[in-house]
């Protein structure tokens, strides 16, 4: 009786573990399987559109035929760099701080809080705020201040991912075991010493990915840049000018009455995904070799 209790123990066991992993196969195709029909439509409706033309020239005069969108390419690397360098190192920095110097203080309960807030807040209300902070005011000695610009666009952009990569820091921190604080405090190592060279280092492969989503999170917004970069139809590199950018071409284009700005607007959205995974997938192939290739 008892060998046959085990036996069928082990039958419900092992029928257990194969339902759960089929639902975990049927979660995963649920999940992947749209993101496969948006880019295989994209492929559908974009790839005919694609031309050396759309890498090298500016958009076409209205009603014209032709053009391209590099200078909304290029914008857009701009506008990225820039969101980057704000957003990362005050969201990495403000996530080191929660996880290990903040713990249980009334600031660090109020920087979550705000986080998690900003987290949820609509693009377009970063926008707004970008547009009443940077391109409302008129000081004469801030020249920066007063227009649409580049600089308006990409602080935008970066306000929305310091939040994002603030949470994704502090969890991927916690998950650090204590006994490697330890054993730095132990060996005389000051605790800042220790938190950059050792709990950093061991979290760094997720908080690279906690930085990549907040990336492509803001890779596509157009909303904010509305308000901030406006876009321009010309080359522009500055940053203290309007700024064309892949998503606000887009959006143009999509608005337009015109069949060839259509295929201009299918187009520019198959390149801006690919732009993305592109990024995405070269961050993660940098930072997988060599001290980091361990820790992934």
């Amino acid at each position: 009786m008892a060998a046959s209790a085990m036996a069928i123990r082990s039958r419900l066991r092992a029928a257990t573990d194969h339902l759960v992993t089929a639902l975990a196969i049927l979660a995963t195709i649920l999940v992947i399987a749209p993101l496969a029909v948006i880019f295989g439509y994209l492929v559908y409706k974009g790839a005919s559109s694609l031309n050396l033309n759309f890498f090298t020239k500016v958009p076409a005069p209205e009603g014209e035929l032709g053009g391209g969108m590099a200078n909304a390419i290029v914008g857009s690397g701009v506008l990225l760099a820039l969101a980057s360098l704000i957003g990362v190192p005050i969201g990495i920095g403000s996530g080191i701080y929660l996880a290990e110097f903040g713990r249980g203080t009334k600031l660090a309960n109020a920087v979550r809080f705000t986080a998690d807030v900003l987290n949820g807040v609509p693009s377009i209300v970063m926008g707004v705020t970008a547009y009443a902070l940077i391109v409302a005011p008129h000081v004469s000695f801030l020249p920066f201040l007063g227009h649409f610009s580049a600089f308006s666009g990409g602080v935008a952009l970066g306000i929305m991912m310091i939040p994002t990569v603030c949470r994704s820091t502090e969890e991927m921190l916690l998950m650090v075991p204590h006994a490697v604080r330890e054993a730095a405090l132990g060996l005389g190592v000051p605790n800042w010493r220790s938190t950059l060279s050792i709990t950093v280092r061991t979290a760094s492969p997720g908080i690279i990915t906690g930085c990549m989503l907040a990336f492509a999170r803001v890779a596509g917004e157009t909303a904010p840049l509305l308000f901030t970069a406006l876009g321009n139809q010309f080359w522009s590199t500055s940053l203290n000018e309007p700024i064309a950018a892949l998503p606000l071409q887009i959006y143009i284009y999509a608005n337009s009455p015109y069949d060839d700005q259509h295929r201009l607007a299918w187009a520019g959205a198959l390149v801006l995904i690919v732009l993305i995974v592109l990024a995405v997938s070269l961050v993660r192939w940098v930072t997988s070799r060599g001290t980091l290739k361990g820790s992934s």
